[in-house]
């Protein structure tokens, strides 16, 4: 059960703020690594450390793998309390091969699931933050707020605008069930007590399809700033991979899915020049099978395909990284905005994107000064030569990108951003009069 009942004060130091009991939705949440969750994690974790009664509704770990891991199978329910954030763990279909129909039954499993444990295991919360994808959790939390007597508002987050990003990979045609997607979002929007986004891209995307401006919120991803003094020493990953101290390393890390167009990235590694250049793809997801047969086929001596690696590891890959590759299929840049950029700031890595030109991404790449962007639609040998223009920059000009990088995440700092989004629930929350009872 939620702890304290909505209107009781609680002492914070020398001021004194109102409790707020806050259910986040959403489908990601540790121990996955990457992807959703741990924004997910950290948005909890924020909240209660703020003294307000926060917890996770969530499904068992699968991402971006999609597989469950043992323990995890054949559970209906489990209730954990991870790092003191209360989880709500409920069943859902994970398919082992991915495709449209198969993702539309492993969301609205979840989606059921989740909303039958809201409903008969927790109380009413004073807010509800639903993380979108799955789309389908507008709806529900509408549903939900209903059977709880109306008086719950909920504040819509949108990580991926997924129609918009299916159709634009060509996994969905314009059909009916395209428009009954968009339908969804649509309603999902208009019942939200607020749409956030997490770039400024997604708000323009927002206003286009019909969102006023006072229920417009930006909330980014944030980033914890690192203490150089805490971080490994480098060459321990290079040296446990049996890669030189000489090698450039550019390395790709997160999810290996369609939208990733990670193709481009193989194709690049055998118009690359200089040899020293290593191109490492880190991580699990859809097409990670295809990746490895290309891989077994054509055995290129400067491509490894690594699994996703744990925290400590991930930091020494991180620390020994020289280019953190960022990549994004053609015409999906608008739809997302990819985590994994904000890893790069945090280490302060230079960073090569692929992505449309006119992406979030590529404009914050060319705003912060940290890096260079090939078009995701240019040729394979485009992004060879950018590899090879970056290996050969002076460590003084590598630098000046990395410094730049450090500086381009401040604007990320995750107190700030969080700050920022639990005053905006507390103004949800005020107007929707959540003390009546």
């Amino acid at each position: 059960m939620f702890g304290s009942r909505r209107g009781d004060w609680r002492e914070d130091g020398k001021k004194k703020h109102l409790v707020l009991k806050i259910l986040v939705w959403g489908i990601n949440y540790a121990p996955e690594l990457t992807g959703i969750a741990p924004c997910n994690v950290a948005l909890c974790e924020c909240l209660r450390a703020h003294g307000h009664d926060a917890r996770m509704l969530t499904t068992f770990a699968y991402y971006p793998n999609w597989k469950k891991l043992p323990a995890d199978r054949g559970r209906i329910y489990r209730d954990d309390v991870l790092n003191g954030v209360p989880v709500h763990r409920c069943w859902h279909y994970v398919p082992a091969r991915v495709s449209a129909p198969k993702r539309i039954l492993h969301e609205g499993s979840f989606v059921l699931s989740s909303a039958w444990r809201a409903l008969s295991h927790l109380p009413r919360p004073d807010v509800l933050v639903v993380v979108s994808p799955p789309l389908l959790l507008g709806a529900a939390a509408w549903t939900l707020t209903r059977l709880w007597g109306g008086k719950t508002p909920f504040v819509f987050h949108v990580q991926d605008l997924q129609p918009d990003a299916a159709v634009g990979l060509g996994m969905l045609k314009p059909s009916l069930l395209t428009r009954a997607l968009y339908g969804l979002e649509a309603f999902a929007y208009r019942q939200a007590a607020r749409v956030s986004g997490i770039s400024q891209g997604m708000l323009r995307a927002f206003a286009q399809k019909g969102v006023p401006e006072k229920k417009r919120v930006l909330f980014p991803n944030g980033l914890a700033p690192l203490d150089p003094a805490t971080l490994p020493a480098r060459g321990q990953w290079r040296a446990r991979h049996g890669f030189a101290a000489e090698d450039f390393l550019a390395v790709y890390s997160g999810n290996l899915g369609v939208k990733q167009g990670l193709e481009t990235v193989l194709a690049a590694a055998g118009k690359v020049s200089q040899p020293h250049v290593k191109i490492v793809l880190c991580g699990g997801g859809a097409q990670r099978d295809k990746l490895a047969a290309w891989l077994d086929a054509h055995q290129p001596a400067n491509v490894r395909l690594l699994p996703l690696q744990d925290d400590a590891a991930y930091r020494e890959m991180m620390v020994d990284t020289d280019l953190a590759l960022i990549t994004q299929a053609p015409g999906t840049g608008q739809f997302f905005f990819p985590s994994k950029m904000l890893s790069a700031l945090a280490f302060a890595r230079p960073v090569l994107a692929v992505a449309d030109a006119d992406s979030e991404l590529a404009h914050a790449v060319r705003a912060g000064g940290f890096g260079s962007v090939v078009p995701a639609s240019a040729e394979p040998a485009a992004l060879a030569a950018a590899l090879d223009r970056a290996a050969t920059l002076r460590a003084s000009d590598l630098q000046k990108l990395a410094d730049a990088a450090r500086a381009d995440g401040a604007r990320f700092d995750r107190e700030k951003v969080h700050a920022a989004f639990l005053a905006v629930l507390s103004q949800v929350a005020a107007e929707a009069g959540g003390s009546r009872r």
